[in-house]
């Protein structure tokens, strides 16, 4: 935006009408797209810090279009030259007059809209006037027609750490005739402040010293406070993701310093016939990377029996694995006591419903004596037991027993049934039947018969389990306890 003052300045070269037209079409289109997009993104979960990041975006790209179709708008129309100075005026010190410019007068499209209205100025050295549009009075808060701001008053009306900055570009722009391109913080008459862009350069006169210097003022206010909420957005989408990998490690690291830490098959009782040949397997979801409160343990009991037990709490993350934590302790502290497993499923339910952080859970509880080969079991809202035997396999009929945490002194009914040897005896947690390859439910588990009675050991029978229901696919973790009895 070459001065007027100046004739030897060659005038710019406006670029052909129907390439900004078609410039313009092609942007009304993308806004009318993004409008669509910004509507769905305001059906966002609000405390999603990941969807509110989303949203911010959004109205970030919707600012830069906006933004975008005015300049092109203004490119199309031209931008009309600012008047030259009344001499008569000037020479009266009639300033009412001589601040008005019409650089961006009604005509000009999207002219003085928020959030980008912009204005010029033209500050000339050699008479010390200067001339405003119409457009840089309503930036700066100002009356139209009151006296304009000279380069030394300007600093007055900025933010104070922001005056270096304006001092650096107009020095720059005065003494080493450099284009100015910066942004500062300016207080309006009526306390709000504002953010403006300010681009410009010096006027030459015929002996290339520094006549005047002219400038164009952009108000880009809620442009950078759209840029804030989408640096706030994603600042609080990576503290929430911190925070998940730390909650996940935590959860991770209590839920291994919980469940037993043998791999491979495990011979309970450790001696004597009829001893048990256990193995299990926790599989974690495919779609989250929180951790559940599923668990699987086997020990053998004073007396010589052994202790099989599953469960599942509700929740993920580290209330659901302290949670598990407790309850599995309290289990075995139970069956190490000699309580029989229906007693022991109201006791864990007293637990649970006593327990500081409220929550509920399934568990499976079975004890088995290799002398007498008899299973003792109880279950609390829990996926029975799947009993493989000469190549087939079925589900144990469930005795009654309640969810833990639903409700107080319930009673929990035991069932009792005699194992012989080679049989197989399949425990599991709910997510494993509803995730796999082969599809949901305990028929996927009963089509693995065949390959069961074929297994020589239960670590053979986990693997099988692990490559139908351990793919990418599952919806939730698992655990599955597999224990074959001897000769």
């Amino acid at each position: 935006m070459p001065s007027p003052l100046f004739a030897d300045r060659p005038a710019p070269q406006l670029p052909a009408h129907d390439a900004v037209d078609a410039l313009i079409q092609r942007t009304r289109r993308l806004r009318g797209d993004m409008d669509t997009v910004r509507r769905d993104a305001a059906l966002l979960d609000e405390d999603d810090p990941q969807q509110r990041w989303q949203r911010a975006l959004c109205e970030l790209a919707v600012r830069h279009l906006d933004n975008l179709g005015e300049n092109l708008g203004r490119l199309r129309a031209g931008l009309p030259a600012l008047p030259a100075p009344d001499a008569e005026h000037s020479e009266h010190g009639d300033t009412e007059d001589s601040g008005r410019g019409d650089d961006t007068g009604p005509d000009v499209p999207g002219a003085g809209s928020l959030p980008n209205r912009v204005g010029s100025a033209e500050w000339n050295l050699l008479t010390d006037e200067c001339t405003w549009s119409d457009e840089l009075y309503e930036i700066f808060g100002r009356p139209p027609g009151s006296a304009p701001l000279s380069l030394d008053d300007l600093p007055s009306v900025l933010v104070p750490e922001d005056q270096p900055v304006l001092t650096a570009m107009v020095t720059g722009c005065l003494v080493d005739s450099r284009p100015m391109d910066g942004e500062f913080r300016i207080v309006r008459p009526d306390g709000r402040t504002r953010t403006l862009h300010m681009t410009g350069e010096p006027v030459l006169d015929t002996d290339g010293c520094t006549a005047s210097m002219w400038a164009v003022l952009r108000d880009v206010s809620e442009l950078r406070r759209s840029e804030r909420a989408v640096d706030r957005s994603g600042a609080s989408v990576r503290r929430a993701q911190h925070i998940e990998r730390t909650e996940r490690r935590m959860a991770v690291e209590l839920q291994e310093s919980v469940l037993p830490p043998w791999r491979g098959s495990l011979r309970l009782p450790r001696q004597g016939p009829g001893a048990l040949d256990v193995a299990a397997h926790y599989l974690p979801s495919g779609s989250s990377g929180l951790i559940g409160g599923d668990w699987y343990d086997a020990m053998e009991l004073p007396d010589g029996r052994t202790l099989l037990t599953v469960g599942d709490l509700t929740g993920h993350g580290i209330p659901a694995t302290s949670g598990m934590a407790m309850m599995l302790g309290a289990l075995r502290a139970l069956a190490v006591a000699g309580i029989e497993p229906g007693t022991l499923m109201g006791h864990l339910n007293q637990v649970l419903e006593t327990s500081i952080q409220p929550a509920s859970g399934s568990a499976l509880c079975c004890r088995f004596d290799p002398e007498t080969s008899l299973l003792s079991w109880a279950q609390a809202g829990h996926p029975a037991p799947l009993l493989f035997r000469h190549g087939s396999g079925r589900l144990l009929p469930p005795p009654d027993g309640m969810l833990l945490g639903a409700a107080s002194r319930v009673p929990y009914e035991q069932d009792e049934m005699r194992l012989f040897p080679g049989d197989v005896l399949v425990l599991h947690t709910g997510g494993l039947a509803r995730g796999g390859a082969r599809g949901a439910g305990p028929e996927a588990l009963l089509a693995l018969a065949p390959r069961f009675s074929e297994a020589r050991t239960a670590q053979e029978c986990v693997r099988g389990v692990v490559e139908v229901f351990g793919g990418a696919e599952r919806r939730e973790d698992a655990c599955v306890l597999v224990a074959r009895v001897g000769a």
